[in-house]
């Protein structure tokens, strides 16, 4: 544009700053939110409307906040903003989860092992809550500095009293039902934390351990064989040898054939289908024991009830049982049973009357004895049971009863803390039954039917979990949790829990919070129930064992839901992350099911894991971890919550600096965007003083503003299913493509060279301003700290007298469903034009058909079919601004097809386009906007 000309246009005029500079402003803003108290202000001003709870889900108060952190908090926000902007009552009280191994564990390693061994649990409670608090402290900063608004002052926590009492609360009403009780069952068991695991407690890694097929010794001859003259074995196939002197039985599978492999004078009994198999990994020939001239076989019924002596104690004799679990796709088809070790052998062995035999201490080192006896080690007495392993399989090479050994790699159970292997072990813990009460299937009902799961895929995993879990482990001995409430009779040594006791441990905890289980006597506080119903005494003992903290946390819906002013039971909405259907969202689901027989949220949404940019999981040892405090120090929060809001967050997702780069530009096209629309409305239009009507705007932006429309109800309906990505591809395509490089390119002219107060530029800045309000809106959920400063730079009425953008209305558009609908198949043909066009310009450039680089110094003929023509023809100037050309020539054809040519006439020097010129040189709508000037001066 000449010089001469350019004071006499609209040129963009904004004070919003070009250079967003987010990671200095953003704490600038920030406490001007927390001065303000912003989350205050929305709650207040949506008071009394329908509520909305996003509880939650408490992460370990450990170390400073990480990627995945931010990613779990900014969902929660973009629910939570995107709701208030609703008019939603919404409600959001962050918590931590407070208790637990991990702590503990942390203050073990400051004060050594021995010390720690030697010092009060009451005093090691007081460390691992001093540790808990500073790193809550930590963290609270962190999810601060994301933008995340919500009741940051009064956050719950699982160490304070009330939570301590409703632990205890939810304890009682499902110890009502009868579904709590004590046994003695193998469980997961870390021999280095010295504490059972639940089945959430536990990860799985891959090992390489031994392989053995070891035969066991008959003391009863099969029917049939003893015409043989054989001594006879059983074949058994394991990967735990040292499981061995926990032998009480071996199971074969109902209804399956045994036969008998001959070799060395001996045979040995394994499933007929396995027997090729087993005699190839033994490396004999497979030859079977003939009886009559015929193999001899035998059912596994037909072989139940018969005795073989133990492998490691040989003056015991254990039976031969039955059991389903049985597999008969490797090994022998015969299984070595210790219903001490396994879950699945120990319900074989209660059905068969078989006793638990125990041989393993806490350290995971076989109990010793002065003799030769079954529950000890034996041979293998005080050793730990790994470094058993070795000289388990010698000895019995060593015996003739080790028919082969080898290697075998498979999945094996690890503490998800120490990351140590765990081992199964029969022990004295306090249980909650899936099935005696009906848990399970009530709990698996409520998945099914109660609830809604996003993806809804997810419902599939935690059905399975719940499906296949075993009776929840509840007891763990350790110090740092919620004490399970039962006490020990000094007197007789009964264990001791019933209402009256259940009660007054609520009424302690409540008052003085659970440390007083260490401290307090329990005569204090127990009162008339301080008695022991089997023998009167009254000397009761508090027991050690304390809550899985999986109960801890999970029984936050007693704790924070029912009992805080403005929550709701249930919640709408529980977030968190996939592993949770094994953690924090089964133990809520099954505890709210045992107390008040109903799930605890309406609706479940499940998050991937952060990921480094070749898809490896982000750990310190590989060096690949993003922080997002880093990022807020140098690109700012927003850029993490677009990179949130950019990528599936209920899958597996990447991060790295060259992805933080591609939404660093991705911010800018938006920020330029702000920035583009506010040049042409600052201080230059505002919809109640200079709007139009409807029926007044050019047919072109009335097309845009359908577009529009149609984008926002798009974006609607994807933040009301939780699929933020979704909104953020809608978003970024209508920007980019849409907008930078369709309606707002096309319009500028309008806005740029029209007379300020013409009627073409105020329609054009109706449309603009709609855009301006919709991005502002759509996008606030996520970029929080932007829009919130685009605000002070909009029209006064779009601030609808709203100091913070977290506070304004969801926008509304400017057209309904029908009137928008009936606009679309326009806009549709055009941007097919539109399209169609660029392709034929670059192809007349490239052949030397138009020689002028702009659009503007062409002219189009268009050909269209019938009905496409109908939805163009009365507005081809319309057409020509939208493609940026000098005129647009309209026909009818039996398709689509675009001619390009020089435009006529001559280059307006004020506006660039091709026209006709007067005797001043400027084409007739610049000389109108010039003369208006000059009028006005």
């Amino acid at each position: 544009m000449a010089n001469s000309y350019k004071k006499t246009t609209n040129l963009p005029k904004t004070d919003f700053p070009m250079r967003a500079g987010l990671a200095s402003s953003e704490p600038k803003r920030l406490a001007a939110w927390e001065e303000a108290d912003v989350y205050g202000l929305a709650c207040e001003q949506n008071r009394g409307n329908e509520p909305f709870v996003l509880h939650d889900g408490p992460p370990y108060a450990n170390g400073p906040i990480h990627l995945g952190h931010a990613l779990n908090k900014t969902v929660k926000d973009f629910i939570n903003r995107y709701q208030i902007m609703r008019g939603r009552e919404v409600a959001y009280v962050p918590g931590w989860d407070c208790h637990g191994q991990p702590i503990e564990h942390k203050v073990e390693e400051h004060l050594g092992t021995e010390r720690f061994n030697a010092t009060d649990p009451s005093e090691i409670r007081a460390l691992c809550r001093r540790f808990a608090v500073e790193n809550i402290d930590l963290q609270r900063q962190g999810f601060r500095r994301l933008g995340v608004l919500g009741d940051w002052e009064h956050p719950y926590l699982t160490l304070s009293n009330d939570h301590d009492a409703a632990d205890i609360e939810v304890f009682k009403r499902i110890w009502d039902t009868g579904a709590i009780y004590r046994g003695r069952k193998p469980v997961h068991w870390c021999t280095h934390c010295h504490t059972a695991l639940a089945e959430a407690e536990i990860e799985y890694a891959d090992v390489t351990g031994p392989s053995i097929y070891v035969g066991y010794a008959m003391e009863d001859v099969p029917e049939g064989l003893a015409d043989a003259a054989m001594p006879v074995s059983v074949m058994i196939w394991t990967t735990t040898p040292w499981t061995l002197p926990a032998n009480a039985a071996v199971a074969m599978k109902p209804g399956a054939t045994y036969v008998a492999l001959a070799h060395d004078g001996r045979a040995y009994i394994v499933l007929e289908d396995l027997a090729p198999r087993v005699a190839s990994v033994a490396g004999w020939e497979p030859e079977l024991v003939e009886v009559g001239g015929e193999p001899w076989r035998a059912t596994a019924e037909e072989l139940s009830g018969l005795r073989y002596h133990q492998p490691v104690f040989d003056d015991v004799l254990c039976p031969v049982i039955t059991a389903d679990y049985v597999g008969t796709e490797d090994g022998t088809g015969i299984v070595h049973i210790a219903p001490g070790h396994g879950a699945d052998d120990f319900y074989a062995g209660v059905a068969a009357g078989i006793p638990v035999v125990m041989p393993v201490d806490d350290d995971g080192r076989f109990y010793s004895d002065s003799g030769d006896t079954w529950g000890t080690g034996g041979p293998w007495s005080g050793m730990e049971v790994t470094e058993a392993n070795p000289k388990i399989v010698r000895w019995l090479e060593d015996r003739g009863a080790l028919v082969h050994a080898g290697t075998v790699e498979h999945s094996y159970p690890h503490c998800w803390r120490c990351k140590n292997p765990v081992i199964f072990r029969a022990t004295d813990q306090w249980f909650v039954s899936m099935d005696d009460t009906g848990l399970r299937r009530r709990s698996l009902d409520a998945i099914e039917n109660e609830v809604r799961w996003y993806p809804a895929s997810s419902v599939k995993r935690i059905r399975a979990m719940v499906e296949g879990r075993p009776d929840w482990c509840l007891s763990r001995q350790r110090v740092w949790g919620v004490p399970i409430p039962s006490f020990t009779c000094a007197d007789c040594g009964a264990s001791v829990m019933n209402d009256a006791t259940l009660d007054a441990v609520i009424a302690l905890f409540h008052e003085k919070g659970s440390d007083a289980w260490y401290t307090d006597d329990p005569s204090s506080y127990l009162g008339d129930a301080d008695v022991c119903p089997e023998c009167g005494g009254h000397h009761l003992v508090p027991d050690r064992d304390i809550l899985d903290v999986w109960w801890d946390s999970g029984v936050s819906h007693t704790a924070v839901l029912k009992d805080r002013e403005g929550l709701a039971f249930p919640a709408d909405l529980y977030v968190e992350g996939s592993d949770q259907h094994r953690g924090w969202f089964q133990s809520s689901l099954l505890t709210s099911m045992g107390a008040y027989s109903c799930p605890p949220f309406k609706g479940v949404l499940t998050l991937g894991f952060t990921l480094d940019g070749q898809g490896r999981k982000m750990s310190k040892s590989l060096g690949n971890t993003v922080d997002p405090n880093e990022i807020f120090d140098t690109l700012g929060a927003d850029i993490v919550r677009l990179w949130v809001a950019s990528v599936d967050s209920t899958s597996d997702m990447a991060c790295d600096k060259e992805i933080l780069d591609r939404v660093s530009d991705a911010y800018r096209r938006f920020r330029n965007t702000f920035r583009f629309l506010l040049g042409e409305l600052e201080g230059q239009f505002d919809l109640e003083t200079d709007g139009l009507p409807a029926s007044e705007l050019t047919a072109l932006d009335r097309l845009a503003l359908a577009r529009l429309s149609e984008v926002h109800a798009q974006v609607e309906e994807a933040y009301g299913e939780y699929r933020f990505n979704q909104v953020y591809r809608l978003l970024y395509d209508y920007v980019v493509t849409e907008l930078s490089n369709g309606y707002l390119n096309a319009t500028k002219d309008r806005m740029y060279c029209d007379a300020a107060d013409s009627a073409a530029r105020r329609s054009a800045q109706n449309a603009w301003y709609q855009i301006l309000s919709m991005l502002l809106r759509d996008l606030q959920p996520i970029l929080a700290y932007t829009c919130d400063e685009v605000l002070a730079y909009v029209p006064a009425s779009m601030r609808e007298g709203k100091g913070f953008a977290a506070l304004l209305s969801w926008y509304e558009a400017p057209m309904d469903a029908a009137e928008r609908d009936a606009l679309l198949p326009a806009y549709r043909v055009l941007t097919e034009v539109r399209n169609a066009y660029t392709k034929a310009y670059e192809e007349a450039l490239a052949s030397g058909a138009v020689t002028e680089k702009t659009t503007q110094a062409t002219r189009v003929s268009v050909t269209l079919p019938q009905a496409s023509l109908d939805l163009l023809a009365p507005m081809a100037g319309d057409v020509a601004e939208f493609l940026v050309c000098s005129e647009v020539e309209l026909s009818c054809g039996d398709g689509l097809a675009v001619t390009v040519a020089p435009a006529r006439g001559e280059k307006c020097p004020r506006c660039w386009n091709w026209r006709e010129l007067g005797d001043d040189g400027l084409c007739d709508r610049c000389h109108e906007a010039v003369d208006a000037l000059e009028g006005d001066a």
